[in-house]
């Protein structure tokens, strides 16, 4: 341990004692003067020096126990003029944890102006008798702060050996985490991309590693996209959050609690057990790669049918498909969709089997179960709601299906995420569908093409005060019929076939055929 005024006092052959307060001063002392006086008691004293200026404080640092022969203060009645407040209060200021006095070698005793001041400021005043020279209660501590260097080197040494033999177990991060925790006698908690629990069995059991703050502080983390290191302070003590992987490509992060805050050679240990873990989530990459390409794989599989041989492959490596009948999301592959893809590959691991997904040129797609879960967990459907919810996705979804009708139903979930266009939130093909062809039209999009569509002719009306545009809306409204629509507009049937000829050489367009006349129908429906 690093040496304190506590452990220095229990040096018998130094025979230092501390300066109790007189008892008419006991009632002066407040209760914080007490409580600072017990913390510097116990404080580490990072070393001692010696001065007799007034003002040593710019020699010193914080932590440090100063020794004094009572010089500055001068002798007989000028001592008990000396403005002693001043100089404890600048020793207080400059972070000192004690003050020792020689009493018998300039002055006989100790000066009551300064027992008076270390008391009211909490400051340790330890009196130091005849004979007992300073540099003796220099090198004990001297001897005591190398000893605990070593002590410490040696612990460092011995822990990054437990921990490297760790790493090379089968169960690498999970050992190495269980060592750490072990280590520091401290908790550990892991967490992956999306800033979820990451269960991992042996860690000691702890109510603050999953806790609502320390869940927020590593969301908030792992939202700037860069590696970082944050603390925050629970009630049980200091806790210490280390994002893993690479900035842009994070992969998760580290929570550390415990108590007391770690020193240099702890942090080292946990900057090494992060470089560990990082490089292990790497490595895994190019796993997660390969799997994404089986898994995209066994997708067209089932697209094309190959129902037995898709459930065989995936049973070897993930675990049973979903049970039909399933519901189908398409998600938008955006810049995000590592991130939504690390996401989905939690869900399907906890999921245990009842989701699956793949990734099929710009779409994710998400095969769920329909039916609910057995037991209180939330179904994966649920899950999966909640994931689109929680992080703002773009998805469309279709109706529960067989294996065999697969194909047709990522069409319509595809075609349900289309026209959602780049609202967060999930469109189902129900709600397109129910509106007919054109309302499924108008869900994507294509009033766009349809004011191109008809933008040459509202150009010509407008140079040439042309009436072409109401001429086809009334056209159509007579279901093509030349007369009526001559008399709806009081003009010549001639003059109706003329301007519509007109409209179908601009749009080059055969107005005769049933398919120019949808077309044109089409795009002055969409355009209203």
């Amino acid at each position: 341990m690093l040496p304190t005024i506590e452990w220095l006092l229990t040096k018998r052959t130094l025979r230092l004692s501390l300066v109790a307060a007189s008892a008419d001063l006991t009632d002066a002392v407040d209760v914080t003067a007490g409580t600072a006086l017990a913390d510097r008691l116990a404080a580490p004293i990072s070393w001692v020096h010696s001065s007799d200026l007034d003002d040593p404080t710019p020699f010193l640092s914080a932590g440090n126990v100063l020794l004094t022969d009572g010089a500055q203060f001068g002798f007989a009645t000028a001592t008990e003029t000396y403005d002693y407040n001043s100089y404890v209060r600048r020793l207080v200021d400059a972070g000192i944890v004690g003050l020792g006095f020689a009493t018998h070698f300039l002055h006989q005793g100790m000066p009551t102006g300064l027992a008076v001041e270390c008391a009211r400021a909490g400051l340790p005043l330890i009196d130091v008798p005849d004979r007992v020279p300073f540099i003796a209660v220099i090198r004990e501590v001297a001897d005591q702060i190398a000893a605990e260097r070593s002590r410490r080197m040696e612990w460092s040494i011995a822990a990054h050996k437990a921990i490297s033999y760790a790493a090379l177990k089968p169960t690498g991060l999970r050992s190495t985490l269980i060592e750490l925790e072990r280590q520091l006698s401290c908790w550990v908690g892991l967490f992956d991309v999306t800033g979820h629990p990451v269960p991992v069995p042996g860690l000691r059991r702890s109510g603050d590693r999953f806790a609502a703050p320390v869940r927020d502080e590593v969301s908030r983390a792992l939202r700037k996209g860069s590696r970082s290191s944050t603390a925050l302070t629970l009630e049980a003590g200091q806790v210490t959050i280390q994002t893993l992987g690479q900035s842009g490509a994070l992969r998760g992060a580290l929570a550390l609690g415990r108590g007391v805050p770690l020193d240099r050679a702890e942090n080292e240990l946990v900057t090494s057990v992060i470089a560990m873990a990082t490089l292990a989530l790497e490595q895994n990459r190019a796993l997660d790669a390969t799997r994404g390409h089986l898994r995209s794989s066994l997708l067209e599989l089932l697209l094309e049918g190959k129902v037995v041989a898709a459930r065989s492959i995936a049973t070897e490596v993930w675990g049973d498909l979903p049970t039909e009948p399933v519901s189908v999301f398409a998600l938008a592959r955006h810049t995000q969709s590592h991130f939504v893809l690390d996401a989905l590959d939690v869900l399907a691991l906890e999921a245990e089997g009842r989701a699956f997904f793949a990734v099929r040129g710009d779409v994710i797609v998400v095969l769920v179960e329909t039916a609910s879960d057995s037991g209180t967990s939330p179904s994966a459907l649920h899950e999966l709601e909640q994931l689109v919810d929680d992080h703002q996705l773009v998805a469309g979804s279709a109706l529960a299906s067989d294996y065999t009708e697969l194909a047709t139903a990522v069409g319509q979930a595809t075609s349900a995420l289309q026209a959602r266009g780049e609202r967060p939130g999930v469109t189902e093909f129900a709600e397109i569908a129910d509106s007919g062809m054109l309302g499924v039209l108008h869900a994507a999009g294509a009033e766009r093409v349809a004011h191109r569509v008809l933008t040459p002719l509202a150009d010509f009306d407008a140079k040439h005060s042309a009436s072409l545009v109401e001429t086809l809306r009334s056209w159509f409204a007579h279901d093509c019929s030349w007369g009526a629509t001559a008399a709806g507009l009081g003009i010549h049937r001639h003059t109706v076939r003329s301007r519509v000829d007109q409209a179908g050489g601009i749009l080059n367009l055969d107005l005769e055929t049933f398919e120019g006349r949808l077309e044109l129908w089409a795009a002055l429906r969409l355009s209203v």
